[in-house]
């Protein structure tokens, strides 16, 4: 694989690593309605009457997370802002008699909590009295509402594009992304078009292994034809949505099928633990709030995190060469510590190299042998090596194979009960 550069942006967007989606729309009033199954939800049913996005933002924060993506236009064509290219928004509904703008609220409650913006728009769509048949129109329509966003809010950081029933429609990609990148150049674009983030595959938020950075064929959120294949090798990193539910609206009385601390983590380590980023959807109920339940979990959840990966193993030095072994680094402590995990980072900023690696752990009586306590692929932003606990007072990364240079930023021992 070539080593292409990232942009400073998906470095940056990499240190995210922890974000919170919030489906959230017309679609949160009725009960039973699924994806494009054309059932009317009219306007006037839209009427969050405690809306409070400050609450939403705030819980996150505590919880971890660094970014929120809010969804402004989902496949029914509601627009959760005043949008002047329908009538199907929050303009026509009593809630705040038609003078609301949750985009509004969502966005000066992430600037007031220092979260990272994103806005999810649905280029595709059923509802709303649009003309679909009409290519330039709705070509027009779309560019126009996107406009909207990328205007009225200042800085926006990412903008979140779902391929769901996109296939059907022969969209102007390139008029499109010109006018987001005339609008808004640092932009990040999740999956299409003119992609700097991509879709990990599933909705389930798991990682593969490996997982490269670079890509040249990577999977889409629609049916990908030959125009949407890449057929040049980029750096896209990976994002990892999933629902804390069994659906992404709080539409629906599942409430036991919020997932466990146990399982959250288990997502978080193969997504944030294999280089990629993390991002669970909470969908806000009818009152327009966080759901107790799903906020207290989220904040469980949180802690356990800090629990296990906020301090590493005292005692342990900064990573260094392996001396008179070639690529090899090494961490050691003066008394064997007990060890069960090893978080590496990769410098990226040149492009990513190390292809596969090793880990040692010094035997603690015999400390002329060691062990091989894990194998792995891709290091990428971060690699959470998880292995059974040893007692050991230095632990060696082997970089087995690389494509050019490569620098290893970290090496941390962690262990957790």
């Amino acid at each position: 694989m070539v080593k292409i550069k990232p942009k400073k942006t998906q470095l940056d967007w990499l240190d995210w690593e922890f974000g919170v989606f919030f489906h959230f729309g017309i679609r949160s009033f009725f009960k039973g309605h699924k994806d494009w199954d054309n059932k009317e939800m009219p306007a006037s049913e839209f009427n969050p009457a405690e809306l409070d996005c400050e609450q939403w933002i705030r819980i996150i924060k505590e919880a971890g997370a660094k970014y929120a993506i809010l969804v402004a236009k989902h496949h029914d064509g509601f627009a959760n802002w005043p949008s002047k290219y329908t009538r199907y928004s929050v303009a026509s509904t009593p809630w705040k008699n038609g003078k609301g703008d949750v985009v509004r609220e969502f966005i000066d409650a992430c600037r007031k909590y220092g979260i990272r913006t994103g806005l999810y728009y649905s280029p595709a769509q059923w509802g709303g009295e649009i003309n679909l048949e009409d290519e330039k129109k709705y070509n027009d329509y779309v560019i126009n509402q996107v406009s909207e966003m990328l205007t009225n809010y200042g800085k926006i950081d990412y903008l979140w594009f779902d391929g769901c029933g996109s296939d059907r429609f022969n969209f102007d990609k390139d008029r499109i992304v010109a006018a987001i990148r005339g609008l808004q150049p640092e932009i990040l674009i999740f999956s299409m078009w003119d992609p700097d983030t991509r879709w990990v595959g599933n909705e389930d938020g798991y990682a593969g292994m490996p997982n490269f950075n670079t890509v040249v064929d990577p999977d889409y959120s629609m049916p990908a034809g030959k125009e949407e294949q890449l057929w040049h090798a980029k750096f896209l990193p990976a994002e990892c949505d999933f629902k804390m539910r069994s659906t992404w609206f709080d539409c629906e009385d599942n409430e036991d099928t919020i997932k466990s601390v146990e399982e959250l983590v288990g997502i978080y380590e193969m997504s944030v633990g294999r280089g990629a980023n993390f991002l669970i959807n909470i969908g806000p109920d009818r009152r327009g709030l966080l759901p107790e339940a799903d906020s207290a979990r989220l904040l469980e959840f949180g802690a356990e995190i800090r629990r296990r990966y906020g301090e590493p193993v005292r005692g342990f030095s900064s990573i260094m060469p392996e001396q008179g072994a070639k690529d090899s680094f090494s961490i050691t402590c003066p008394e064997p510590q007990l060890v069960n995990r090893v978080i590496l980072e990769e410098n990226l900023a040149e492009g990513e190299s190390v292809t596969s690696f090793k880990i040692y752990a010094q035997l603690p009586t015999y400390k002329n042998k060691r062990v091989c306590v894990y194998m792995g692929c891709t290091i990428g932003h971060k690699a959470i090596c998880v292995f059974p606990t040893i007692r050991t007072g230095k632990l060696t990364v082997e970089v087995v194979s690389h494509n050019g240079e490569y620098e290893i930023n970290d090496m941390k021992a962690y262990f957790v009960k």
